[in-house]
C-alpha cells in the first residue's frame, strides 16, 4: 500500500506531522480521526500517483452515468471529512483523487475549481444537474449557510439510498413478469413462422377440410411469415411516435393519469409517489428549507404529473395561508390516513418527524405490494402460457384427429 505524509493539530493544539500506510486519502483521514489528531493537510509520499492524472477523451455518449452508489459513497465520505475539520477544497481533491468512475471524476474536479474561484459549493454543484438534482443543491445550501454541511450530507445519503432501494423493489417487481413475456413472444414466433408452415404445407398435400381454429392459426402464421417486417417496422414507428406524444404536456398528463387508475398496479405507484413525496419534504423541513421552497422542488421530483399537480395546488394554498394537510386532502391523490398524519405533526410541531414515519410507513407497504404483485402475476402468466399452449397444441391436431376417424370409420 502507499505512503502518505500528514500535519495535522491535537486536541490540544500541537502539530503533529508524520507518514501512514493506507490505500486511499479517505484511509487517512479515517486513521488520523482515530488517533484523535485533526489534519491540515494528507499527501501521497513519492511515486506516481495514477488515480487521476491520465485523462484520455472520450466521447459524451460512451462516458459512464454517475449513478446512486457513486453519488451516495461520495456523500457519506464527503460528510466524514467535512466533520474532521479538513477545508472543503481539500476535501473535494481527495474525493476527486479516489474515485474510479472518470465521469463522476472529472465533474469534482471541475467543481473543486469552481469553488477555488469563489463560488459556493452549492452553486458549484449546479453545473451538473444531472448528478446533483435541485433537491441536492438546495439542501447543501442549507448547510452551508446554516454551518452544518457535515449533518445534511448525512442527511441526503441516507436519502439517496433509501430512495434507490423503493427503485429496486419495484424494478424488481417487473423483472420477471417481462422477461417471461420476452421468452414467450419468441417462443411463439418461432412457432408461427417455422413450425406451423411444416402442418400447413401436411394439410395441403392431405387436402383435408380445416377446422376453423386451425384456420386461424394458418392466417396468423400466414401473417408473421409474409409481413413479419412490416410489423416490425410498423411497431417501431409507433413506438417513436408514441414516445414523441408522451412528450407532450397533454402526453404525460393523459399517460401518468392512467398508470394511477390502472388496476394493481395503480395502488403500487401512488404509495411509492407518497413515499417519495413525505421522504423528501421531511429531508428538506429538517434541513430548514423554506416549506414553499420545499413543496417546489418536491413537485418537480414526484415522478407523475398529478400528484405534481397536486404538491404545487397545496404550495398556491400555503402561500394564501392555509395549512398543508387541507389542500392534500382536497386532491384526492393523497390518502386520508397521509393527510390526517400531516395534520396531527402541523399542530405539534413536528412535521419533519411525521413526514418521515410516513415514508417508513410507505415503504414497508412498497415491499408487499410488490410481493403481493409477484405472487399474483406468476399464476396468472402459468394459466395464460397453458391456454396459448393448449389452444395451439388443439389447433394443429383437429384436423389430424378428424383424418384418423375418417380413415377409421372407412
Amino acid at each position: 500500500m502507499p505512503m502518505f505524509t500528514y500535519e495535522g493539530r491535537t486536541a490540544t493544539g500541537e502539530v503533529r506531522k508524520g507518514e501512514l500506510e493506507a490505500s486511499n486519502q479517505a484511509a487517512v483521514m479515517t486513521k488520523l480521526r482515530e488517533m484523535k489528531i485533526k489534519p491540515t493537510t494528507v499527501k501521497k509520499k513519492g511515486g506516481i500517483d495514477f488515480s487521476g492524472d491520465i485523462n484520455i477523451p472520450m466521447p459524451k455518449f460512451l462516458q459512464p452515468k454517475v449513478g446512486e452508489k457513486d453519488l451516495v459513497v461520495f456523500t457519506r465520505q464527503f460528510a466524514t471529512m467535512i466533520d474532521s475539520g479538513l477545508p472543503l477544497v481539500q476535501c473535494l481533491d481527495i474525493q476527486a483523487s479516489n474515485v474510479e468512475n472518470p465521469t463522476f471524476k472529472s465533474q469534482l474536479q471541475d467543481i473543486k475549481e469552481t469553488v477555488e474561484g469563489g463560488a459556493t459549493f452549492a452553486d458549484a454543484l449546479k453545473k451538473y444537474p444531472k448528478t446533483f438534482d435541485e433537491l441536492y443543491v438546495n439542501l447543501v445550501a442549507a448547510g452551508e449557510v446554516g454551518g452544518i454541511l457535515d449533518t445534511i450530507l448525512n442527511r441526503l445519503a441516507a436519502y439517496i439510498e433509501k430512495n434507490s432501494k423503493l427503485k429496486r423493489k419495484v424494478k424488481g417487481a417487473m423483472v420477471y413478469p417481462i422477461a417471461i413475456i420476452i421468452i414467450m413472444v419468441l417462443i411463439l414466433a418461432v412457432i408461427m413462422t417455422k413450425v406451423v408452415p411444416v402442418f400447413e404445407k401436411m394439410f395441403a398435400e392431405v387436402g383435408a377440410k380445416l377446422p376453423v381454429p386451425t384456420q386461424i392459426l394458418i392466417a396468423i402464421s400466414d401473417f408473421c411469415v409474409n409481413y413479419s417486417i412490416h410489423a416490425i417496422v410498423g411497431g417501431i414507428v409507433f413506438y417513436f411516435l408514441m414516445k414523441q406524444v408522451l412528450q407532450t404536456e397533454a402526453g404525460i398528463r393523459i399517460k401518468d393519469k392512467m398508470l394511477l387508475k390502472m388496476p394493481i398496479f395503480g395502488d403500487l405507484l401512488r404509495k411509492v409517489a407518497v413515499a417519495r413525496f413525505c421522504r423528501t419534504l421531511g429531508t428538506m423541513i429538517s434541513s430548514g428549507v423554506p416549506i414553499l421552497d420545499a413543496l417546489e422542488i418536491c413537485s418537480k421530483s414526484a415522478g407523475n404529473y398529478v400528484v405534481e399537480q397536486a404538491i404545487m395546488k397545496t404550495r398556491d394554498s400555503i402561500s394564501e395561508g392555509r395549512t398543508i394537510a387541507e389542500p392534500l386532502a382536497e386532491s384526492g391523490v393523497f390518502p386520508g390516513m397521509v393527510c390526517q398524519m400531516i395534520n396531527v405533526g402541523e399542530a405539534t410541531g413536528a412535521l419533519d418527524t411525521m413526514l418521515t414515519k410516513i415514508a417508513d410507513f410507505y415503504d414497508d407497504e412498497v415491499e408487499v405490494a410488490v410481493n403481493g404483485i409477484t405472487s399474483l402475476i406468476e399464476p396468472i402468466i402459468i394459466v395464460f402460457l397453458g391456454v396459448v399452449v393448449g389452444g395451439l397444441v388443439v389447433a394443429l391436431y383437429l384436423p389430424i384427429f378428424s383424418m384418423s376417424s375418417t380413415v377409421g370409420g372407412h
